[in-house]
């Protein structure tokens, strides 16, 4: 069974709402990942205020800093919507295998997730920055 994990109503929300608009288009690339992240909302269980949104949870926009356990190298990141992804600048895609499977996990949390160069484990080794602790809900 795979690990709990946690999402915001607006989160959730703006993500289905993005991810319908994507099925619309049969031809869509990015389809496996879609689905993926289907089910990852699915299964999430929601936080309905956002004050009370968990200060070491990866929520949308976040800025996280992983531990890739394979290679022992840190990775500084942000979590952002399809067409805010930028990996030269380290913005990973909610639907890159990456930023799919972070979603939702806390600080202290482990999860594998296949990359191009195959299989890692990461560490959610620390938040610096997330959007509902710092007030910031308009993003």
């Amino acid at each position: 069974m795979a690990k709990q994990i946690w999402t915001t109503t607006k989160d959730k929300e703006r993500l289905l709402a993005c991810l319908e608009l994507m099925e619309l288009d049969s031809g869509h690339r990015e389809r496996p990942h879609i689905q993926e992240l289907s089910a990852e909302l699915e299964r999430a269980e929601v936080v309905e205020d956002p004050s009370k949104t968990p200060e070491d949870l990866i929520t949308m926009r976040s800025q996280v800093e992983l531990k890739n356990l394979s290679t022992g190298r840190p990775l500084l990141c942000t979590l952002v919507y399809p067409e805010e992804g930028n990996p030269e600048e380290a913005r990973i895609s909610v639907l890159a295998p990456l930023g799919t499977a972070m979603l939702g996990h806390r600080v202290g949390d482990t999860f594998e997730v296949r990359l191009p160069k195959g299989p890692s484990t990461f560490e959610v080794a620390r938040l610096a920055y997330q959007p509902e602790m710092a007030g910031d809900l308009h993003l």
